[in-house]
């Protein structure tokens, strides 16, 4: 089982849009939506440079906004973090039923360190972040590189996530995807499972979306 982190096992994304908008102003300016929705599930390097175009200002130094951003999301992560519908339930069913189990995220290690209080580091055996892998999502680098550290092929594992970046990393490392949106809709795409939420997802679940590969399953 490969997990996505933010926006789909906790509602960090309205974290991380405070921290946002509150550097920009910082900046003397404002966030665009536009700018904001592009950012969902992308790296840091690349949600910076998108913070500088939005607020016409490409030659602000990156290295400062990033050590501000990441201390300010650190203390906003430190408060706890909301669990997405369904997830906390399907991630303790999938460790009960001893399926191998990886975070996949964008974050990087600094952030994800405190986000396993919320999280349970016991929940993973392989975490792979952002700031740990050459080319981080919509490559499929990470979900590769997840599977690996499992000692597991990609074609059989289960990726869940919410947004059109991750969705696309996932799709393109071979994994089986299931997407279930939150801060950005999902259109339906070839060999994606979409749900409204993680209710009523569990490992029998997940076991039919391999054996019926390529198939669209209804929800249920």
């Amino acid at each position: 089982m490969l997990f996505d982190m933010d926006g789909t096992l906790v509602d960090s994304e309205k974290v991380w849009e405070v921290a946002l908008h509150e550097l920009a102003a910082r900046a003397g300016g404002t966030l665009s939506p536009a700018a904001r929705h592009a950012m969902i599930g992308s790296s840091m390097a690349n949600s910076m440079r998108i913070f500088r175009d939005d607020l016409n200002l490409p030659d602000r130094p990156e290295a400062p906004d990033v050590e501000w951003l990441t201390n300010r999301v650190f203390e906003l992560f430190a408060g706890g973090l909301v669990w997405r519908p369904g997830a906390q339930a399907l991630l303790h069913a999938v460790r009960f039923a001893g399926l191998p189990t990886a975070l996949v995220t964008s974050t990087g290690r600094k952030l994800v360190e405190v986000a396993l209080e919320t999280l349970g580091r016991e929940n993973f055996d392989v975490i792979v972040c952002g700031d740990e892998v050459t080319m981080p999502k919509p490559d499929p680098e990470p979900y590769r590189a997840a599977a690996k550290l499992l000692g597991v092929a990609v074609e059989d594992c289960v990726a869940i996530e919410d947004s059109p970046t991750g969705v696309s990393s996932a799709l393109a490392s071979g994994a089986a995807v299931l997407a279930v949106p939150s801060e950005l809709e999902l259109p339906p795409t070839d060999g994606v499972h979409l749900r409204t939420s993680l209710v009523g997802v569990d490992p029998d679940y997940l076991a039919e979306l391999l054996i019926n590969r390529g198939l669209l399953q209804p929800e249920r």
